[in-house]
């Protein structure tokens, strides 16, 4: 256990020195790179790409890709304090990165073909290939093994038809990662994966997808109109995109829960330091015991979610290839977490809680977000009571 306050030392329980040396890095990066930009883009309604760029060459965009594919392979529980340093200041910039590594490298790592892996993973890690999973569609995002984006033969090839929505990063995007069904009456065996360059492929139209929130994320919605892919493009096997879907969501939960963690590590810290700087009654208002609770709770809540985080990721780092229970304990107690300790943070800033000048506003809208990707709180106590209930395998 670390030397320091105890905020610092819970934060630190049972991390490697390297692994300290890391959260310290990446977090004094992101205060100082990416911090004093992040209002102003969400105002200017501006995707982050200049911030993107500062990250490949201090080895953030690949944190999951191995060396010889020219990233920076780190352990597990070293990418989540990546994914939870940066999320702690930016949602946007950390969902790079999660996207990215969890969601799309992970896939073509675990499932793709040599060549697939020489085609995309150098362009990933050094930042020249952002990446777009295009998985949820207008019907659900929850149902995956219902899709109604068709995928069917044509030649060597194959033809994309359907529409994905609140799909991040397609705007600037080089690779998309589609899930698609060859058949709907096979369900989740018709499901299928592929790896789709936006940039050569006719029948793609990306639209914008206005939202109150996250302006600077740029969602849109993605069409795809007998969009022609080569066989190449094929990830893993026909129908065989439903286990390759279930392995990237496990990881994906993984990130995103590092990402609430760090989103309620700051609605904390901006909750504490306004606590003690705002008076009424002639003291601190942090003297004050109900505002005490609040804090309390809100310190709870973060170093159980961040439990969770950290021992998933030290279970992926023993070789554990799923642990669906476990993504899903951690996803939903962290974005839970966020979403409260960001209510509470506006409730202790008051009105200004809700003024331009204070970011505890945003975060509530972003972390309520949170509670939605990957998988709905309502979707994951679902899969975590059949697992206990022995409903539902690994």
């Amino acid at each position: 256990m670390t030397e320091g306050p105890p905020l610092l030392r819970m934060a630190d329980f049972d991390l490697s020195a390297e692994q300290r040396l890391v959260r310290r890095a990446v977090r004094e990066f992101a205060e100082k790179e990416i911090l004093p930009h992040v209002e102003r883009y969400e105002r200017e309604e501006r995707y982050p790409l200049e911030l993107i760029a500062k990250l490949p060459p201090l080895g953030f965009m690949g944190p999951m890709i191995p060396e010889r594919y020219g990233g920076s392979f780190q352990d597990v529980v070293t990418y989540g304090l990546l994914c939870e340093e940066l999320a702690r200041v930016d949602w946007v910039v950390a969902s790079v990165v999660s996207v990215a590594n969890s969601l799309v490298a992970g896939s073509i790592l675990r499932f793709g073909s040599e060549a697939q892996k020489e085609r995309w993973l150098p362009g990933i890690a050094k930042g020249e290939t952002l990446c777009s999973a295009c998985l949820t569609e207008p019907g659900g995002g929850t149902d995956l093994g219902n899709l109604r984006t068709s995928a069917t033969r044509d030649g060597s090839g194959w033809r994309l038809t359907g529409t994905k929505v609140f799909i991040s990063h397609a705007a600037h995007a080089g690779l998309f990662f589609v899930v698609a069904t060859v058949d709907r009456a096979r369900k989740h065996k018709g499901v299928t994966a592929f790896l789709v360059d936006p940039r050569t492929t006719p029948g793609i139209a990306v639209r914008e997808f206005p939202m109150r929130t996250l302006k600077r994320d740029n969602l849109a919605e993605v069409h795809f109109e007998q969009a022609l892919v080569p066989a190449e493009a094929l990830l893993g096997e026909e129908g065989g995109g439903f286990p390759i879907l279930g392995s990237a969501l496990d990881m994906g939960r993984y990130s995103v829960a590092a990402r609430c963690v760090g989103q309620a590590q700051r609605a904390l810290e901006l909750a504490t330091s306004y606590a003690m700087q705002r008076e009424a009654f002639g003291q601190k208002i942090g003297e004050f015991q109900m505002i005490q609770q609040k804090v309390a709770d809100m310190v709870c809540r973060t170093e159980a979610a961040r439990a969770l985080v950290y021992r998933l990721g030290r279970m992926k780092d023993a070789g554990v290839e799923r642990a669906s229970l476990e993504s899903s304990m951690a996803k939903l107690m962290a974005s839970e977490a966020a979403t409260r300790n960001a209510l509470d943070a506006i409730q202790v800033h008051g009105g200004y809680g809700l003024a331009q000048e204070y970011e505890v506003g945003r975060l509530l809208l972003e972390a309520k977000a949170l509670e939605f990707g990957e998988g709905t709180s309502e979707l994951h106590r679902k899969l975590i009571a059949e697992f206990c209930l022995g409903l539902r395998k690994q």
